[in-house]
């Protein structure tokens, strides 16, 4: 099964910005909410933020300010804005989908087990 595709990861000096994008067909008018998880090696996945087909948003409190969950429907993309970058925002940022025609809100604790598809991830790197 086809995978979710992440782009725009890279290397970028603290403080900095950086908008990741995740598309697929799938979302075109299709009724995903999505997530947006990072991880860093040897430690758990993360949630950093979802959104519901209807633009409700979630954030995780370490990005509450600076990053900023969007899509467009028509095209089948997601996008995190992430600004006022930090070092410890280093990670294999991953973007994921499931099936939500009924629900009009999403939560960042919502189980990964619960996302359907997954992005191949891309890589983060904050550093000066």
């Amino acid at each position: 099964q086809s995978q979710l595709v992440e782009s725009g990861g890279g290397l970028v000096h603290p403080g900095g910005s950086l908008r990741l994008s995740c598309a697929d067909s799938r979302l075109r008018g299709n009724t995903y909410a999505i997530g947006w998880f990072r991880q860093v090696p040897g430690k758990e996945r993360e949630a950093v933020s979802c959104i519901t087909y209807y633009g409700y948003t979630d954030y995780e409190d370490s990005v509450k300010g600076r990053f900023t969950i969007s899509r467009d429907n028509a095209k089948g993309t997601v996008y995190l804005q992430m600004n006022s970058l930090k070092p410890e925002d280093t990670a294999v940022y991953y973007c994921a989908a499931y099936w939500s025609p009924y629900s009009s809100t999403c939560t960042v604790t919502t189980g990964q087990g619960r996302y359907e598809y997954w992005g191949q991830g891309t890589q983060v790197t904050v550093s000066s």
